[in-house]
């Protein structure tokens, strides 16, 4: 596993762009160094040095190249010892036209201006461009430095073209794949995002040239999910054989025909009012239905509160609810919380961490504490958001993201969440289901699964050798397979900033030692080949815990609440859809 990265500095040091490529290196688990172009070549680095990936400017690249039109020796060593390179527009932007014109044929050209089309990323490099092949990107008023000119006779291939030219282009320097990205920036992971979204339509060329390349180049040792998981869910509907425009036998012979899964938010306070024959048709067809835990009353910002005795509360009516409803139904359910209106505060998390629950799903990242803490880009791009107190929160999105930011989720290794209301299943489902086919014609295929299972699985791993991989874990439990026919070791790592509050950990049913260094805790796991086991986290329990009864007014408010939403969901968008359709 020779995949070396080596960031091309000038003798002053890496720049503030060599610095955000290093971030991006550093967030994908690769280990770096840097180096002048004057060094890089010299003796005392020996000879014996292969499979160096190169990132930098262009004018270090143009610099480079040079070198080796005036030097065999190094044009050699060049040959043998560069896997590829990656660079970006640096300040001299006539650098990276000298390296088109010289490699390909074509000036670039046009100053930075915004443009307004589609990207669309190549099909024609499927292992380079992966789940992205194919896609293609609104761009609207988009900042773009520079094109490459197309021309029928270039010999560098486009990866991402905009209009009549090409913004990420692959050429070949002596045998040497020479990828060059028009963009003057590349993305800051430590950036805050105000609203704590992450939208790739605003930030095209500067986040997804590097990414790729990065996934590219160092395949065997960057941080990689073992699947591509993906779940459908649908907020609040009851389940009654049709509530809003859900018709859930409609739907399943929909899941069934188009490969899909769905998880019903469910609102725990309806625990007493499923239809038997719904739960009965969940119960027998679990790898197509789910549901999870959806508030408690589903009340106006009821986990957006800083009172831990009353979060707690909530939080443990929500799970006896639940609890309550298994008994009855013999439906079990995620332990996975989808927050109401997406309202959520630190101490809901901090409160949800200490029950049953494994994980929290939401579309809003920015807590609703009048100080909230920033959400960075690394954040959101991780697999899930741990920056609240490690509990963790995957993140969702409407189809209106579009299908772009679905993808470069999976690409990221992020598991692929969508959300709709019941009424995205009118016309029968049409559009929901058109929306669905795209996400399974993506170039990786997507395995759905339930939200639990989708949690349980979802985690970073990368090869040390051939019998040791590192884990990622996120999720309080986590399930691991050994895909392989020979025995392996799993070093298991999880962040914890108070590991004070860890009970225990146990591999299947077996407790096992652990260790804490840093902001982690660390443990081992041997599974034989074909092997699989769920590994859980357990917590001391909060001494918040209180019996607390509802008033009268709240309990006939809250019914209020939940049947004038019924009605509304029932009747009153079902007749404005009908009056929208006859006109």
């Amino acid at each position: 596993m020779n995949e070396q990265a080596i960031l091309l500095a000038s003798s002053d040091g890496l720049s503030p762009q060599d610095c955000n490529l290093g971030k991006l290196l550093d967030f994908f688990g690769i280990s770096w160094r840097t180096s002048t172009v004057t060094e890089l070549f010299a003796d005392h680095n020996g000879t014996n040095q292969v499979g160096l990936r190169l990132l930098c400017a262009s004018d270090h690249l143009s610099t480079l190249l040079r070198g080796l039109e005036q030097n065999p020796d190094r044009a050699r060593r060049w040959r043998e010892q560069i896997h590829s390179v990656f660079a970006y527009a640096g300040k001299d932007i006539a650098a990276l036209g000298r390296l088109a014109e010289i490699e390909a044929g074509q000036n670039p050209f046009g100053e930075r201006r915004p443009y307004s089309g589609q990207f669309e990323v190549s099909d024609k490099l499927p292992e380079f461009c992966g789940i992205m092949a194919g896609i293609r990107i609104a761009a609207e008023d988009a900042e773009v430095d520079l094109l490459f000119a197309s021309a029928p006779h270039s010999r560098h291939v486009e990866i991402i073209s905009l209009n009549h030219g090409a913004a990420f282009v692959r050429l070949e320097s002596e045998g040497v794949p020479v990828f060059l990205c028009s963009s003057r920036s590349i993305i800051d992971i430590e950036s805050d995002l105000p609203d704590g979204i992450f939208d790739l339509r605003q930030h095209v060329l500067q986040a997804l040239p590097p990414v790729l390349y990065i996934k590219w180049a160092f395949a065997e040792t960057c941080w990689a999910a073992p699947e591509k998981s993906a779940c459908l869910i649908i907020d609040d509907p009851l389940l009654k054989p049709r509530y809003g425009f859900v018709d859930y036998r409609e739907l399943l012979s929909l899941m069934q025909r188009y490969k899909f899964s769905t998880n019903i938010a469910f609102i725990p306070w309806n625990w007493r009012r499923s239809d038997s024959g719904v739960t009965r048709l969940f119960r027998e067809n679990p790898e197509y239905y789910s549901i999870s835990v959806h508030g408690c009353a589903h009340t106006r910002a009821e986990f957006g509160s800083d009172d831990s005795e009353h979060l707690y509360a909530k939080t443990r009516q929500a799970l006896e609810r639940m609890d309550q409803h298994e008994a009855t139904t013999g439906l079990a359910h995620d332990r996975v919380m989808v927050f109401p209106q997406g309202v959520f505060s630190e101490a809901a998390m901090r409160i949800l961490k200490r029950t049953d629950l494994i994980a929290a799903v939401n579309n809003d990242t920015i807590s609703s504490n009048s100080n909230p803490r920033a959400i960075t880009v690394a954040d959101v791009w991780d697999t899930a958001i741990m920056a609240y107190d490690n509990f963790p929160l995957f993140t969702r999105r409407y189809p209106r993201s579009g299908i772009e930011n679905f993808a470069f989720d999976s690409l990221l290794d992020k598991p692929v969440v969508i959300v709709v209301h019941h009424g995205s299943c009118r016309d029968h489902c049409g559009r929901l289901i058109a929306f669905i086919e795209r996400l399974n014609a993506l170039a990786c295929p997507l395995r759905w699964r339930s939200l639990g299972e989708l949690v349980r699985r979802s985690c970073r791993q990368r090869a040390l050798s051939d019998d040791v991989t590192q884990v990622e874990m996120y999720g309080k439990e986590l399930r691991i397979e050994n895909l392989s026919n020979r025995t392996k070791q799993f070093l298991i790592r999880r962040r914890e900033r108070d590991s004070s509050t860890i009970m225990e950990v146990r591999v299947g049913s077996n407790p096992v030692a652990w260790t804490y260094r840093g902001d982690r805790i660390q443990f081992e796991v041997e599974l034989k080949g074909g092997e699989h086991t769920t590994i859980r986290l357990d917590f001391h329990e909060l001494d918040e815990a209180k019996e607390t009864a509802e008033s009268l007014n709240y309990t006939a408010r809250t019914m209020l609440r939940r049947y004038l939403c019924e009605w509304r969901d029932n009747y009153l968008h079902k007749l404005t859809s009908l009056s929208s359709n006859g006109n």
